[in-house]
């Protein structure tokens, strides 16, 4: 069966056969990067249930917060390759977190058994009234060099290296305002006193339904299903902009390969019913690519162009 630790994710999401035959009994932990709440426990739903159903046995969500995801990370890397003890990692623990942390405890490539993405986060770009369009707004940042801005949730995140990446491809320079969390900050471009910021489409849906903030563009790879009518900013000049904040699977390193091999495809059908693609439809999630082979050759892709990101922004490694 499967158990998570919120009442509100109680009812069965996914059917699914039961597979005896290959079943993994025990109680296996999917250590989760985030206290309980928010994306990671949707997301971490999927996952507990999907493998519960397809391998048998017990599947907990393990929260251990903390240090950029890295407290999790640690945790898994350190464990026995046994297959009771998976991490739920995110484009922080994988390609961010390591680069901005002096000392992480882990290499990304290397100390763990990868398996493959499972989601990613729908996120768009944002603008308060007076932008018309991703046109106008860099048109505008042309003539005034560093006098319009951009807002984030944090130096160094998901909402902030895109931006480097972006106006870097734009050829204007934006000023960067980052906030404590992505109210604070939405809240700003609301105003007016920012101009602009990459937001998840959970957090700023009712915002921009409203029309008290205008979306630019979206921000990852492909048009955001439920809003089909907004292009994307790579279909505006920017070819290739975009990817979302990913969600994936991993074990430690060394666990054998025909148990790591049950485990990613039973995780690719979990996220793969028209169940689970509705349930993360409805809370701004995606299905991002799957397969352990798109997975080993993203990690050290992204590492290099987070890297060059982080030079370009001034960030340097913290303690």
């Amino acid at each position: 069966m499967s158990i998570t630790r919120r009442a509100a994710l109680a009812a069965p999401l996914l059917a699914a056969p039961f597979l005896p035959a290959r079943a993994q009994s025990g109680v296996t932990s999917v250590v989760i990067p985030y206290a309980a709440g928010g994306a990671s426990d949707v997301v971490g739903r999927i996952v507990t249930e999907g493998l519960a159903q397809r391998l048998g046995g017990t599947f907990i969500m393990d929260h251990k917060p903390g240090a950029s995801t890295t407290i999790a990370a640690r945790h898994v890397a350190r464990a026995q390759p046994d297959g009771r003890t998976l991490l739920l990692a995110t484009v922080v623990t994988m390609a961010m977190a390591p680069l901005a942390i002096r000392e992480p405890g882990y290499d990304p490539v290397r100390d763990f058994t990868h398996m493959t993405a499972v989601c990613t986060t729908e996120a768009w770009l944002v603008a308060n009234e007076r932008w018309g369009s991703l046109e106008a707004l860099f048109a505008a940042a042309r003539q005034r060099p560093g006098q319009l801005s951009y807002a984030s949730w944090g130096v160094g995140t998901t909402a902030h290296l895109p931006m480097v990446e972006l106006t870097a491809r734009a050829g204007v320079e934006m000023l960067h305002v980052p906030f404590n969390g992505a109210p604070a900050a939405l809240t700003e471009v609301i105003s007016g006193r920012v101009d602009c910021m990459i937001v998840l489409v959970a957090a700023s849906r009712g915002q921009v339904e409203a029309g008290r903030v205008r979306v630019l563009g979206a921000a990852n790879k492909e048009r955001i299903a439920a809003y089909p009518d907004i292009p994307t900013v790579a279909e505006q000049g920017f070819s290739g902009f975009g990817g979302g904040a990913w969600y994936s699977l991993h074990g430690p390193r060394g666990m054998q390969p025909e148990q790591a091999r049950r485990i990613t495809q039973a995780a690719i059908e979990s996220f793969s019913t028209p169940e689970a693609i509705a349930f993360m439809r409805s809370r701004g999630l995606a299905p991002d690519e799957f397969g352990t082979e798109a997975l080993v050759a993203r990690i050290p892709r992204e590492l290099e162009q987070n890297r060059e990101l982080m030079s370009r922004a001034g960030i340097t490694p913290g303690a």
